[in-house]
């Protein structure tokens, strides 16, 4: 089925009986049953049952293949980057050179068991969120009533429906009393949803098909029997899962900028290589020598810290996430949320409760505003507190709320769940009598419900009868009702009033009519109170009544999102509600909620598809769109589609089943965990576990801080493995000696360049970091601006090692392996102090975001003494080839090394060297 209209027969049953027809709901139920081949008053046998289970398989969704360690594993090894490094590993083996090749695969499976521990952890976590229990149906087979587990339901089968039920197939009602059912999850409808036998029209959208009961929702009140009709994959949710698995995941902006930058690095590679190997040719140098220095260029050239660099800073942000209560299961989608410009929201249970509550009560003297929770005036009129004690005709209603009512209070069980069981409006009703001091079963104990006329979708009324408290003069029963505005106003003579009641005239009931109008145009659900008298409490309840008090109620904002949406505003990211709701209703929230500055412009779902695919005018009124209405799944994937087009990244958050496709189609998708479904949190590139939205606002900043730590990290690599290429070539260019050896450069590359990078990729970020624009998708990690920074840092590095290489080999007089040493260790030195200008422009030269960051000083002090100990040891001096120096040769290194830095901080101060 779908909310097109369009379903699948469920199929052909034995004995060539007639298919079931494709659209149930616009088809008598006795023909529905009929061609399905099954008597409802006797159900299927069990032979039959047993014969269709096989025909059509379980009643179960295709479950998403579980991501098996070893898929996991090799998906660390899937980047052009790694690939470059495994590169670079085989040809140094190829040429004996064995320590380099050993060293680039340690980097290698060091990298890849910190994302495979990191990844693993985050998978399981959010499979442990999606285990669930085994549901059971009461169907009617072979004329007796017996209990089955969900899976074992077939097409044909008679279910049999209470309240609480959790509805396992998609049902054809063939008989209701009183039912109602809760479609929020499946269709972003707020309240329970009356439900009857009748047939409804072929074009019915799905969220108005009386006669239907679909997978995945439940039984809010009320009893009934339906034909199944579909199963399994053949049920609306089952095609909704479909829509999940065709939605495909996408590549996070992250990851397409690493690749993009791996395949340059590549190119540079290869022309390195070219460059070097032509000119020694061409110079007529030894082969043995060109090979040499084409090892060294090329172990020069390859950044073999940035993987694990980028690994650990993801893995470090995924856990900051998850300390925030965002359980994030992948770990490219960290950085994804930082680069969003544009969050889908759903409104139920993600921007409302999911719960009803009472707004206010509009009394003959006027709007009674009711607080929900906390300290302060429970009612207030015009301002002003109002207690029901002084108030005869609040509390009156009050009092019939509570009578006229099935629903129970209890403990809180969970965070923003419902205070109670039952219809959530009638729960509603009991949460604000009670805040008037009014308890049902203590009201009850005084006046004892004698008769119920329960709620009667024709007339739209409930009523009760009770018998009068002990002591009150007036014979007979009190009478309470409850009803839709128009259904109550017409049984009415009366209306309560501060001093009494007086008659309802005409005019009086037209402008009673007239605020019931205004109060649903805003949103709101209107009910009307009233109570009377009956002699005999088998008596018609429903006449003579005194019209008490409408009752406004909402699905009420949760409480921190107007600042969520304030926070993406600020980060210039735009929020927008799409939501399967009435356009009225999700209007109101829009309002409610500050979703714009403005009036919210609303576009229904039922338009979407010719402003889709009409002119430019069209779409750009389609993206202009605040809320989105009544908009079916499909309808959400072609929506993010045309924003993905735009070139904007969408975010998408939901709980309900109707949102995974839309979650998995975005850039990154973000379920609710306490109130999310299954099939949401499957489908999710992030989980909430706390339900706010004021999560994403930080997930946004830590998105942020996280690519910014990234690109400053990837500057300063970039900048250091361009420095050892310009020292290499340069020198071998003008036919000196290699003044660095291919294992010295290994060593720089893997111990000295990646502490300081990792140090970089722990920073907490500027104060500024959700004041800035989203960046824009198509920028690089590395724009042409940072090309030009680290082009001239490299520049300033290389020359100051020449000289220092070229002091020592002419007028210091140093041999050639001291002099090695005094340009191995200027560029060491060198390189670690380059991690001062990561600074931003603008920034102060002592307090600024690397000075305050203490790993930065740590990892300077680490490979320091690293260094030290590599000239001290005899061992590691003879590994890489390192003569010891004297103190001039020190102050040379001292000196040379600080120069490139203190050059860079002067090109600070006059605005150069972005890293942002």
């Amino acid at each position: 089925m779908s909310t097109s209209g369009s379903t699948r027969a469920p199929g052909t049953v034995a004995g060539g009986v007639r298919p079931a027809p494709s659209l149930p709901w616009a088809v008598a139920a006795d023909a529905v049953a009929a061609g399905l081949g099954v008597d409802t008053a006797q159900g299927l046998g069990e032979d039959e049952a047993a014969a269709r289970l096989a025909r059509h398989g379980p009643n179960e969704l295709r479950a998403a293949p579980r991501r098996s360690a070893w898929r996991i594993l090799a998906a660390q090894f899937q980047s052009l980057l790694v690939a470059l490094l495994a590169a670079a590993a085989v040809v140094s083996a190829a040429f004996g050179q064995w320590v380099e090749a050993l060293a680039v695969v340690v980097v290698l499976v060091l990298n890849a068991a910190i994302g495979f521990a990191t990844e693993l952890r985050a998978v399981r976590s959010m499979e442990a969120l999606r285990q669930l229990g085994r549901v059971h149906a009461v169907v009617r087979r072979g004329g007796r009533a017996m209990t089955v587990e969900a899976e074992a339901l077939v097409p044909g089968d008679i279910l049999l429906i209470e309240g609480g039920d959790v509805i396992t197939a998609d049902v054809r009602l063939t008989s209701a009393s009183k039912l109602q059912a809760d479609e929020s999850t499946l269709t972003g409808e707020s309240l329970p949803v009356g439900k009857s036998e009748r047939a409804v029209a072929e074009d019915t959208p799905l969220a108005e098909r009386d006669c239907m009961l679909y997978k995945g929702t439940s039984i809010s009140r009320g009893s009934g029997e339906g034909v199944v009709v579909a199963t399994g994959m053949d049920t609306e949710l089952g095609r909704i899962s479909e829509l999940v698995a065709g939605a495909g995941d996408e590549t996070t902006p992250l990851e397409e900028r690493l690749n993009r930058l791996g395949q340059r690095l590549v190119w540079i590679t290869l022309a390195v290589a070219a460059l070097i190997a032509v000119s020694g040719v061409v110079a007529g140098k030894p082969v043995l020598l060109i090979l040499e220095t084409a090892i060294a260029l090329a172990v020069a050239t390859v950044p073999e810290g940035l993987p694990i660099i980028a690994t650990i800073t993801l893995a470090r942000g995924m856990r900051r996430m998850a300390e925030r209560n965002a359980l994030v299961n992948r770990l490219s989608a960290v950085e994804t949320l930082g680069a969003t410009s544009v969050i889908f929201t759903d409104k139920t249970g993600t921007l409302t409760e999911n719960r009803m509550a009472v707004d206010g009560l509009w009394l003959s003297r006027g709007r009674v505003a009711v607080r929900r929770e906390g300290s302060g005036p429970a009612f207030a009129l015009g301002g002003e507190p109002l207690e029901p004690g002084s108030a005869p005709e609040l509390r009156a209603a009050l009092e019939a709320a509570a009578l006229c009512n099935n629903a129970s209070l209890g403990e809180r069980p969970g965070r923003g769940a419902p205070a109670g069981t039952g219809d959530p409006l009638e729960v509603a009703l009991l949460e604000a009598a009670a805040r008037a001091g009014i308890d049902r079963p203590t009201l009850l104990e005084r006046q004892p419900e004698a008769r119920e006329e329960a709620f009667d979708p024709d007339t739209k009324m409930m009523a009760t009868a009770h018998r009068r408290a002990h002591g009150d003069a007036r014979p007979g029963y009190r009478v309470a009702v409850k009803g839709a505005p128009e259904s109550v106003l017409a049984v009415c003579t009366h209306v309560a009033a501060e001093d009494g009641s007086r008659p309802l005239d005409d005019a009086a009931r037209d402008a009673w009519l007239q605020r019931n109008a205004e109060l649903a145009g805003s949103g709101l659900r209107v009910l009307a109170l009233a109570s009377g008298d009956a002699e005999d409490a088998n008596a018609e309840l429903a006449r003579g009544l005194t019209l008490l008090a409408l009752v406004a109620l909402r699905d009420p904002p949760r409480s921190d999102v107007g600042a969520a949406i304030e926070g993406c505003r600020r980060a210039g990211i735009r929020v927008v509600m799409v939501t399967g709701d009435q356009p009225v209703t999700a209007a109101s929230v829009a309002r409610a909620v500050g979703l714009s500055p403005g009036e919210p412009r609303v576009v229904r779902g039922a338009d979407m598809p010719a402003l889709l695919h009409g002119d430019d005018d069209a779409r750009a009124r389609l993206m202009a769109a605040d809320v989105l209405a009544r908009v079916s799944p499909e309808q959400k994937l072609a929506l993010i589609r045309c924003y993905q087009e735009s070139g904007a990244i969408v975010a998408m958050t939901g709980d309900g089943v109707n949102d995974a496709p839309a979650l998995k189609r975005a850039d990154i998708g973000v379920a609710m965990g306490e109130r999310g479904t299954e099939v949401a949190r499957e489908a999710a590139d992030m989980v909430l576990k706390d339900d706010r939205l004021g999560t994403i606002v930080e997930a946004v900043r830590q998105g942020r801080i996280i690519f910014d730590d990234i690109r400053a990290f990837v500057i300063y690599l970039l900048s250091c493995n361009l420095s050892e290429i310009l020292v290499i070539g340069l020198a071998s260019a003008f036919g000196a000696p290699l003044p660095l050896l291919p294992l010295q450069i290994l060593f720089l590359n893997l111990v000295t360049d990646v502490f300081p990078a990792l140090a970089l990729g722990a920073g907490e970020g500027t104060s500024d970091v959700l004041a800035r624009k989203p960046r824009d998708p198509r920028e690089p990690v590395l724009a042409a601006r940072h090309w030009r920074s680290l082009s001239a840092y490299a520049a300033l590095i290389t020359l100051a090692v020449l000289g220092a290489f070229a002091l020592s080999l002419g007028p210091m007089g140093y041999a050639r392996e001291p002099a090695v040493t005094v340009s191995f260790l200027t560029l060491a030195f060198a390189q670690l102090w380059h991690v001062f200008d990561m600074r931003e422009p603008g920034s102060g030269v002592w307090r600024n975001q690397v000075t305050q960051n203490p790993w930065v000083w740590g990892a300077l002090a680490l490979c320091t003494g690293l260094l030290l100990a590599a000239v001290a040891f005899p061992g590691t001096r003879e590994v890489l080839t390192l003569a010891r120096l004297d103190p001039a040769a020190w102050a040379l290194v001292l000196a040379a090394s600080l120069a490139p830095t203190l050059l860079g901080q002067a090109g600070k101060a006059l605005g150069l060297g972005r890293v942002a």
